[in-house]
């Protein structure tokens, strides 16, 4: 299909999601994850050094988390036995599956870290397997165009992530003026953009889309039009629906209570490990 030939997809809501600190969450499981889902959980971070901010040692189950550095280096360690140094650029995978702990925090001499943490629900065949982690280097994030692909696949480039079900999610940068025509896949009927930097003008009545601004769009498989107004970054999700329910614990998100019940049994067993080492869990 010719990505003009038909009518771009509409915007059915937007949001400017709800702020604490150095976090704004823009999507979670109780709100815009049940109409978005793969996508369950979005969180815009701006961490600062000299107010002591981190992501403390915390656990998840049934999800794939997705970090994607803007700004800064940040330190990285999980259950699975993984440590380091994730630079500006570089992405983190974290298979929960039936259960994991991961924490970060600025990298030494780092005074800003800024970036994007995307929560996606898993089918059941993986929400309670092994934990499996990955951490890409910005060299390892292929690029087709102005977006570099995160997890799945644009054009020619493909994420090195293996995603666990139909879905794209692209960081895309784009100079003032700028068109931007988005063709998903087949069966992709779930689509959402939110903004980092700048403006998209998306053809609503509502207006460009602004700076920290999340925007859905209506289910279909239509284009995903967008023009930049000033020099504009953002990020885009768009994904075959997950055909499951939603049955949340307070880190976890699973397809079944009873599929919650082994996840959350298993990340009080991985915590009581860590605390016996010491660690803080």
């Amino acid at each position: 299909m010719n990505a003009l030939a038909g009518r771009p997809r509409a915007i059915v809501h937007r949001t400017h999601g709800n702020t604490h600190g150095p976090i704004t969450r823009l999507m979670s499981p109780g709100d815009l994850g049940q109409r978005l889902k793969p996508f369950v959980f979005l969180d815009r971070f701006s961490l600062q050094a000299r107010a002591g901010q981190a992501f403390g040692m915390h656990p998840h189950s049934g999800i794939a988390t997705l970090t994607y550095l803007t700004e800064g280096d940040t330190l990285y360690e999980d259950s699975t036995g993984q440590y380091g140094v994730l630079p500006a650029g570089g992405v983190e995978w974290m298979r929960a599956g039936g259960g994991v702990w991961h924490t970060g925090a600025l990298a030494p001499g780092v005074t800003h870290v800024h970036g994007f943490q995307l929560w996606v629900a898993l089918p059941a065949a993986e929400e309670n397997a092994p934990a499996h982690s990955l951490y890409l280097a910005p060299s390892q994030v292929p690029q087709e165009g102005p977006a570099r692909v995160l997890l799945g696949r644009y054009g020619a480039a493909q994420s090195a992530i293996p995603a666990p079900a139909p879905i794209n999610y692209l960081a895309v940068r784009l100079q003032d003026g700028e068109r931007w025509i988005y063709q998903p896949p087949v069966g992709h009927t779930v689509g959402w953009v939110a903004v980092d930097a700048g403006r998209l003008d998306a053809g609503d009545s509502g207006g460009p889309i602004g700076t920290g601004e999340l925007a859905v769009f209506e289910e279909s498989e239509g284009a995903i039009g967008l023009v930049a107004r000033g020099e504009t970054a953002f990020v885009l999700g768009s994904a075959v629906k997950h055909p499951y329910e939603l049955v949340t614990g307070y880190y976890s998100v699973h397809t079944s209570p009873a599929a919650l019940a082994r996840g959350e049994a298993e990340i009080r067993r991985i915590g009581a490990g860590l605390r016996e080492r010491g660690q803080r869990a």
